[in-house]
């Protein structure tokens, strides 16, 4: 397989633990009717899917890691790909949101670098995350197992200090995760060369592409030299994705797990029928619930109004959206785990990359136009085999978008009974009339506590 930039500076191949990575490639066939590409064809078989971590080749300070984690047994997809990956295969993966994909890649990226020195400027191993908080949570998962094998994760995201991250990568790094643009920001400004990379992933690509990430990633994979790995890991596979395998994957080992289109077993929808005069009062009355939940608006505009509303209404709540700091939304993401702040009211910023263990209920207040972010949406809660539910307030103008919208999704939601005081809207949401007594939500830092105002009109959120 031919690769679009020749460089002159070949990586040291990826450390293998068990078989070597063979030679080959593999071309996806033609989309299907389904509008997803037909999985490329494996030229050399696939390695038997793995029935525990200890089972795997790997160093044995990351097996202690997991253990004390309380991780014995691989989740679907990881035990589909580890065998493959540890053994230097490219992998492409699909599987849903949940699914425990930062491991499946992250074990072997950790296995090949155990023992490695870091270099200024020069790291062995790139991943790239769509979202800001989707690169943090990343570093953040790995940060247990990285540290037990000396490695060290620097992350380059924007809205966040360049000269901090410049320092950190002029310190020296073995694995940088990082945002596309910022990523670009630094090699042009020869803070960050790839040139010695051995493994580079993509996680959420299909998000990539659906943000307009697509040339950058292809100007960053474009300066990985072309001996190394790639793993890319996405819940869809449509034509943007087939781009990247055609041009970037060599005989890759394909695995599709957990359908990306439908919903897992464990999510229940639910869809409740408003006037424009009730929305709100129900949003509210769900917003009050005694539990966390997450609710999902159009812009950040509305984000903000629904946030105040619900302050000055006793609802501890905090608004989420590309307006905002990196450190606000840091630290807002901190408060809502931590559970001073009860409901999270973001645009779709959040809708990818935020795991919060136990949440059980994520609200559209305004539904999403794609069936994709409704399903990624929806990914925020029933995660790791929990249960949850979401509730899609529809206003009558809205029912005919949203029928289309589940049946691509290939959902089958209930009904609810209109109202904000309906018993099986309490039931579902848990939703209760709120005190009415205003409250605020403490931040560290004063000088971060002014809203950034959005601009009116209809402009794409700002990520």
């Amino acid at each position: 397989m031919s690769h679009p930039h020749p460089t002159s500076n070949r990586a040291r191949p990826a450390r293998s633990y068990g078989r070597q990575r063979p030679g080959g490639a593999s071309r996806p066939r033609n989309a299907g009717p389904s509008g997803e590409f037909a999985l490329p064809v494996t030229v050399t078989p696939a390695l038997p899917p793995a029935d525990s971590f200890a089972a795997l080749d790997m160093p044995s300070a990351l097996k202690r890691t997991l253990d004390r984690q309380g991780l014995t047994t691989p989740s679907e997809i990881q035990a589909a790909t580890l065998p493959n990956s540890l053994a230097g295969r490219d992998v492409l993966g699909r599987s849903r949101t949940g699914s425990g994909k930062t491991l499946a890649f992250g074990l072997p990226l950790l296995a090949g670098l155990d023992g490695r020195p870091a270099e200024p400027r020069r790291p062995l191993a790139v991943v790239l995350a769509p979202t800001r908080e989707l690169a943090q949570q990343v570093a953040e998962s790995l940060e247990p197992y990285s540290r037990s094998v000396g490695v060290r994760i620097t992350t380059v995201v924007g809205g966040m200090p360049i000269r901090r991250q410049t320092r950190a990568l002029q310190q020296g790094t073995h694995v940088v995760v990082a945002t596309p643009g910022r990523l670009r920001d630094l090699m042009e400004r020869d803070d960050c060369v790839l040139d010695r990379v051995e493994t580079t992933v993509l996680d959420e690509a299909d998000q990539m592409t659906d943000m307009g990430f697509m040339p950058q990633v292809t100007a960053i994979l474009q300066e990985v030299p072309k001996g190394g790995r790639r793993m890319l890991f996405s819940a869809t596979l449509d034509r943007n994705v087939d781009q990247l395998v055609r041009r970037f994957l060599n005989d890759p080992v394909v695995h599709s797990v957990d359908l990306s289109e439908g919903a897992v077993s464990t999510m229940e929808h639910h869809l409740v029928h408003v006037s424009p005069g009730e929305k709100r009062s129900v949003a509210t009355r769900i917003a009050a619930r005694q539990g966390r939940v997450i609710m999902f608006l159009d812009t950040k505009r509305a984000v903000d109004r629904m946030a105040e509303h619900l302050l000055a209404n006793g609802v501890l709540a905090a608004p989420l959206h590309g307006g905002r700091s990196q450190p606000q939304r840091t630290r807002t993401l901190d408060q809502f785990k931590r559970g001073d702040v009860t409901a999270l009211i973001a645009t779709n910023v959040a809708a990818r990359g935020i795991h919060v263990d136990g949440l059980d209920l994520v609200v559209n207040i305004d539904p999403p136009t794609d069936h994709k972010d409704y399903l990624h949406r929806g990914g925020r809660t029933a995660r790791a085999g929990e249960s949850g539910n979401v509730v899609t307030l529809v206003m009558p103008a809205q029912r005919r978008d949203m029928t289309r919208l589940v049946a691509r999704a290939r959902i089958e939601p209930r009904t609810l009974g209109a109202g904000a005081d309906t018993p099986e809207l309490a039931e579902v949401t848990g939703a209760r009339e709120p005190s009415g007594l205003p409250v605020t939500v403490r931040s560290a830092r004063p000088q971060e506590r002014a809203r950034t105002q959005a601009p009116h009109g209809r402009r794409r959120p700002r990520r």
